[in-house]
């Protein structure tokens, strides 16, 4: 039987931008539901062989991760810095991150990413919507707290 705690509300969620920031910038304020998620990785493609054999290999791929945010929250503007400075430059910054999750004692981290895509300005309704932060990872490592 497990003792971890499975709760997202004391996450740690750190990104860099080496070239752009002094410093880590911690996210916070993240969207009621979803605080982020990540698409499943390929790791192998496959062929089968009219003989029925089936062939594998190892293939690279990025990770993909979808980062929402209340859009009340602060770290909103990191994000719009990043792409701001992008659109100024024409170039893309690269951004590192680090997860860590008290309650299973996990930490992810996350080198060579770049902002794909971002909501602009919140969607609104009765009240205003989370805003999403498109971001491709080079690679996630995951390692013990």
């Amino acid at each position: 039987m497990s003792n971890l705690n499975i709760t997202s509300a004391d996450i740690i969620f750190s990104i860099t931008v080496k070239s752009l920031l002094n410093a880590p910038f911690t996210l916070s304020n993240f969207a009621t539901d979803r605080a982020w998620e990540t698409t499943e990785r390929e790791l192998a493609e496959t062929q089968g062989s009219i003989d029925g054999y089936l062939n594998a290999g190892w293939v690279y791929n990025p990770v993909d991760q979808t980062i929402s945010l209340s859009a009340a929250s602060d770290s909103c503007a990191i994000f719009e810095t990043i792409v701001a400075a992008q659109d100024i430059a024409r170039t893309v910054y690269r951004i590192g991150g680090a997860i860590t999750i008290n309650g299973t004692g996990r930490k992810y981290t996350m080198v060579n990413g770049v902002v794909r895509s971002i909501n602009p300005i919140p969607s609104a309704g009765r009240v205003l919507d989370p805003r999403t932060f498109a971001v491709r990872w080079q690679s996630v490592t995951p390692a013990g707290v």
